[in-house]
């Protein structure tokens, strides 16, 4: 079936062109772009990979198809369970400028299967991108939820940040999610995958 490959370890692992700076990432610090343009430029990129993943068609490359990416509007939970779909959705917050969401909640999964003698570092990570009141990255939490994080990341435990999750999740959920399912970017995107499989 017709689609678009994606690697599983990250989808802007790509080798490329110059041309291709903004899907490996090197541009985040220049000025947002719209999503649809840096979709545009990532699928461009992709373009001379395609058929290479048909070839060498190894375990480390998925389809992406139509009906995965129907599958996204099913839930948030099943958007996020795709390495696609995070990426898709991560720069689509990246245009509302409110990436710090999905980059916290992937980094508390990613700290749930930490080894319990390396939580101290990690819990010290990313209370200081994350959760202190003058991080980089600040996630939006009240005075109440930051000071009890504060205290659980200073004794770590791997629930240490659940709560403060679980709030960012749902604000991901009621307000950016809605928002990206109407996006024309995720539409253009199911659309273009239609439209292939169709062929």
């Amino acid at each position: 079936m017709p689609g678009f490959f994606f690697t599983h370890n990250n989808m802007t692992e790509l080798n490329g062109k110059e041309d291709c700076k903004l899907a490996k990432g090197k541009v985040h610090k220049k000025k947002q772009k719209a999503f649809g343009a840096d979709l545009k430029s990532y699928l461009k990129c992709m373009v001379p990979h395609i058929e290479s993943g048909i070839k060498t068609s190894s375990s480390r490359n998925v389809m992406l198809s139509a009906e995965e990416v129907i599958q996204w509007s099913q839930s948030l939970e099943k958007l996020l369970a795709s390495q696609s779909g995070q990426g898709v959705f991560r720069e689509f917050l990246k245009s509302e400028f409110s990436e710090e969401n999905i980059e916290f909640w992937l980094a508390c999964e990613d700290y749930k299967k930490t080894k319990s003698d390396h939580l101290h570092g990690k819990a010290e990570r990313i209370y200081e991108e994350f959760v202190q009141s003058d991080a980089i990255k600040q996630i939006n939490i009240d005075y109440q939820m930051r000071e009890a994080t504060a205290k659980k990341a200073q004794d770590p435990t791997h629930t240490s940040f659940d709560e403060a999750q679980k709030t960012v999740y749902i604000l991901m959920e009621r307000d950016s999610y809605p928002r990206f399912l109407k996006s024309k970017s995720y539409l253009n995107l199911l659309n273009q995958l239609q439209t292939n499989t169709s062929k």
